[in-house]
């Protein structure tokens, strides 16, 4: 892969969604909402709500706490969360392959996520995972506006929101199967590719590139879509 970048196609710049696409957080997630539960002494059913990771974490506090309560016990979740979620959660295979192969294409890799910025970087930072950009606290169309903005071309997910916010961008929507959605939900949802994880990435990105050198491929771009 490494002549790809000598390629008149210009260098892509491909957006990573974070949580199920280049981490695995449940074991994290799942040990931060326990211990949050024992702080408040609310009922919160961890292993439940790992299953729906994707959505902002608001969306998943309303299922427990009353609406009055959304906000101060989201405050109270990020502030216990590098404490609880950071050494347990582990990349995903194929994530720094993936970040790996786009760099040797010569492009540019970008993190955009729902999740807290900060708690983004963290995770980045302890997982030796470094992209070019992170920005966080977007979700579905919001992630378009930072797509936009860093001119990414591509975006990679797990969600069918992440899919959504692919097409608003006008990036192509590559789906990873590893997330809370299966393979036929982000096709339905408008996923341009779908791949079992991210070890199918470089492989695809090569594929890719290739097809772009030599006048694009309809199932690769995203002006062909119906």
């Amino acid at each position: 892969m490494a002549d790809m970048a000598s390629t008149t196609t210009p260098p892509p710049t491909v957006g990573f969604d974070l949580d199920m696409t280049l981490i695995d957080s449940r074991p994290g997630i799942r040990a931060c909402y326990r211990a949050l539960s024992e702080r408040t002494g609310t009922h919160i059913d961890a292993d439940l709500a790992v299953t729906r990771l994707g959505p902002p974490l608001t969306d998943e506090l309303i299922n427990w706490f009353p609406a009055e309560r959304i906000d101060e016990v989201a405050d109270l979740y990020r502030a216990m969360y590098p404490t609880y979620a950071i050494a347990a959660t582990p990349a995903l295979p194929g994530a720094r392959e993936a970040m790996a192969a786009v760099r040797e294409a010569g492009g540019r890799a970008v993190v955009v996520t729902a999740k807290h910025e900060s708690n983004a970087k963290l995770h980045l930072a302890h997982l030796g995972i470094d992209p070019d950009a992170v920005i966080g606290n977007l979700w579905a169309e919001q992630k378009a506006l930072a797509l936009r903005e860093h001119g990414a071309s591509v975006y990679v997910g797990d969600h069918v929101g992440d899919v959504r916010g692919a097409r608003a961008a006008g990036a192509l929507a590559v789906a990873v199967a590893t997330g809370p959605c299966d393979p036929a939900e982000l096709r339905e949802a408008g996923a341009d590719v779908v791949l079992a994880d991210l070890t199918e990435f470089p492989g695809w990105l090569t594929d890719y590139m290739n097809d772009q050198e030599n006048g694009g491929t309809p199932g690769y771009s995203p002006a062909a879509r119906a």
